[in-house]
């Protein structure tokens, strides 16, 4: 079997997800502070949505007492998402388009689920890679190649799919679904010939593949605006700068927000000291991938059309007067 049609390398979410919450019950006794436990859906370890949470709820567990948090591995925003929605995680790490369909009940989501927003966080780049022996120098030369577009349960699959619908493409791919580090893997090998990934910059796994060989970025300048028009606002025009990757210029792209999202019924207090916590401790959550310059009050409301969640409205509230 080949790596295009291996299965995603996260199998082992339910088993870790089952642990965090048999672990869960909240403790309390004479003089203790109740603990509240609760489920953070991230990504695959090791990558950017996984790095993130993890920091996030060590900072947590240090600044709230009265809060625990059980990290879970994912393949990240649609898998995260009906976590939430089935009561399965109180919070989750989201593609602010996927977060879309998810409230409104469109795209992959049949009817729209109870979630809600804390923040949005920090800016995802879409990147597309490919060989340079390949020959493809925009959107449409994917035609008739082989192409991973993220892993099964992402948000970097609901992105691609849209971008190679917007580009004509259709079914002129041939598709298959393997998360970053595996798609790096594949195209090293020849098994693939382009991949798409949803980062911030640099990403890691990127940065050592343009440095063991050359790379190609594929840019995607026009389709935000395509993108925007047919699927709402969270699609930005942004740019890869320049020597990002070796590249001699800048490589325009699509920027997808990240939200931290909550189940609706996570009580009010929980998702204000969530909220709280996370910009208390915006100096330390930046890391190379997940760049921290958005955690900024002013950025962090904008979520249309997910609305917030009343415990982060009050946490706004509190900064601004």
């Amino acid at each position: 079997m080949s790596s295009c049609s291996r299965p995603p390398a996260a199998r082992r979410t339910l088993l870790a997800l089952a642990a965090a919450v048999a672990a869960s019950s909240p403790a309390a006794g004479p003089g203790r502070t109740r603990v509240r436990s609760l489920v953070l859906a991230t990504g695959l370890s090791g990558a950017p949505y996984g790095t993130f949470g993890r920091r996030l709820a060590r900072e947590i567990d240090r600044r709230v007492d009265a809060l625990r948090i059980d990290v879970v591995n994912t393949s990240a925003s649609i898998r995260n998402l009906r976590l939430l929605g089935a009561g399965d995680a109180d919070l989750g790490l989201v593609l602010g388009d996927s977060a879309a369909d998810a409230y409104e009940g469109t795209g992959g989501f049949v009817r729209p689920l109870p979630v809600s927003a804390l923040a949005r966080i920090y800016l995802n780049y879409t990147h597309l890679v490919a060989r340079p022996a390949a020959g493809v120098a925009t959107v449409s030369g994917l035609a008739g190649l082989r192409v991973s577009l993220g892993a099964q349960g992402s948000g970097t699959v609901t992105v691609a799919r849209r971008i190679l619908a917007a580009a004509g493409l259709g079914g002129r791919v041939h598709r298959c679904y393997l998360g970053l580090d595996d798609s790096v893997r594949a195209l090293r090998r020849g098994e693939i010939d382009a991949f798409f990934a949803s980062s911030g910059v640099p990403a890691g796994a990127v940065t050592a593949l343009s440095a063991a060989r050359p790379v190609k970025l594929v840019p995607l300048d026009g389709l935000a605006r395509v993108l925007r028009a047919e699927h709402g606002p969270a699609y930005v025009d942004v740019s890869i700068p320049a020597g990002t990757y070796g590249q001699e210029s800048e490589v325009p792209t699509v920027g997808v927000p990240t939200y931290l999202m909550a189940r609706s019924a996570v009580p009010v207090q929980a998702a204000f000291e969530v909220t709280r916590a996370m910009f208390a401790a915006r100096q330390t959550l930046p890391g190379p991938e997940v760049p921290g310059a958005y955690l900024d009050e002013r950025y962090a409301i904008g979520t249309d059309p997910v609305p917030l969640h009343p415990g982060a409205v009050r946490y706004y509230r509190s900064v601004y007067g």
